[in-house]
């Protein structure tokens, strides 16, 4: 800065100045050639791969030096804002034929596919007066998929389903299901209607049949990904909810023998995950749903229905996650859901927005203006009616507030799975 102030001097400055301007930029010249070339030193970053969304990683650049003196560094990296990360940029001494690695911390707040393609080097001279610069090709690969909020209430149904499964088998010898699971001699507490009486006339004492909950039945979820599912509520739009209700259901229903798959859906089909039970089923689910975003656009069940029906043709639960807007159902839903209703298990799921239910309960003082109150409970009445609609077909809703739709959808698969309805 000082050279340049220097060089724009009138030609009838000291000519002592002129002189230490010149030296002064072939010092400056001297220092950039003596910069190493940022392409000698080796720069590696590290990923988490994949990371939630909410959760917490890190982002590490490593740089090793070639050279045998010290050099001074800095480097500037690509990150997404929505990333949040704590810097994306870094300034690090190397020493002689050293290795020194930095660290970022990141909180996504989307979900979504991160692709990183290159990032920034820079090697300061010794006296870090110029420096030389260049951009480095480093992909990398970051996914951030959709986060599971109701994993523990998801471990407390499991644990709860196979107790009640076993103890029920054990002590009373009444499983809740109508799958055969053994013969046993008769106690006090089983029902006449549990005996086998060829079995009984062969030992010659009373013996009963015991059954457990059926395995290996089919869960197929449907998820809504449309225009009504792009609102928000509690501040994360509603497809969000019906997300971790999925991720739930996978979860239980595959850890309790049966088999749990996907189609995801607005104008087209945007994913299909075939149904399936092992260990690995739950993260082929969430591949599936980390890169989606409401479509702007009516749904169009009855595509979605169709094709549903071409691939899967077995009796299965089918579980739709949508938006129990009273002109979208009639208009869109309630005409397909014949075609489903017949020969399918079917439960419609849905988040309620809890300011509407605060609004409608509030006084209108409380909510601000009557008009709010009144729209309010226009809402929740036609809400009550599309409800009462989607029964009369033979679907069972769930309506739960945010927070709590997972946990009740799950119960609601665990009723059909006790009481032999798959």
């Amino acid at each position: 800065m000082l050279s340049a102030v220097i060089l724009l001097l009138p030609l009838s400055a000291p000519v002592g100045l002129l002189l230490a301007d010149g030296a002064l930029l072939l010092v400056a010249l001297t220092d950039g050639l003596l910069a190493p070339a940022p392409g000698r030193v080796k720069v590696e970053r590290t990923l988490p791969g994949i990371l939630p969304l909410g959760a917490a990683g890190e982002v590490t650049w490593s740089l090793t030096n070639p050279l045998a003196r010290r050099l001074r560094m800095a480097l500037a990296d690509e990150l997404a804002p929505s990333l949040q990360p704590g810097s994306r940029r870094a300034r690090l001494t190397l020493p002689p034929r050293g290795r020194v690695t930095v660290r970022t911390s990141i909180h996504p707040t989307r979900r979504g596919r991160f692709q990183l393609r290159e990032l920034v080097v820079r090697a300061e001279g010794p006296l870090g007066l110029l420096a030389r610069q260049s951009r480095r090709e480093l992909p990398g690969l970051l996914r951030v998929y959709p986060p599971f909020r109701s994993r523990q209430e998801a471990e407390m149904r499991i644990d709860r389903a196979r107790i009640l499964e076993v103890g029920l088998r054990s002590a009373k010898g009444r499983g809740g299901g109508t799958e055969f699971d053994q013969l046993r001699d008769y106690s006090v507490d089983d029902e006449s209607r549990r005996m086998d009486w060829a079995a009984t006339a062969r030992a010659g004492r009373a013996i009963v049949r015991t059954y457990r909950a059926e395995r290996n039945q089919t869960v197929l979820l449907l998820l809504d990904n449309g225009r009504v599912m792009a609102g928000r509520v509690a501040g994360v739009p509603r497809v969000e909810h019906a997300m971790d209700a999925v991720l739930m259901l996978t979860a239980v229903a595959t850890r309790l023998g049966d088999r749990a798959g996907l189609v995801a859906f607005d104008r087209r089909v945007r994913a299909v995950v075939a149904p399936g039970h092992g260990r690995g089923q739950l993260s082929r689910v969430s591949e599936a749903m980390y890169q989606l975003e409401p479509e702007l656009a009516e749904s169009d069940y009855r595509g979605a229905f169709v094709e549903t029906l071409s691939r899967f043709r077995r009796r299965s639960l089918l579980v739709v996650l949508t938006e129990l807007a009273e002109q979208a159902i009639s208009e869109t839903l309630m005409p397909a859901l014949p075609l489903i209703v017949r020969s399918h298990l079917v439960i419609v799921a849905s988040v309620r927005d809890p300011d509407t239910v605060r609004w409608a309960e509030a006084t209108p003082e409380e909510a601000g203006m009557a008009f709010r109150k009144a729209a309010a409970q226009d809402a929740l009445d036609h809400r009550r009616h599309t409800m009462a609609r989607l029964r009369g077909l033979g679907v069972t809703v769930v309506d739960a507030p945010p927070g709590e739709l997972a946990p009740v959808l799950a119960d609601a698969y665990l009723r059909a799975k006790a009481t032999g309805r798959l």
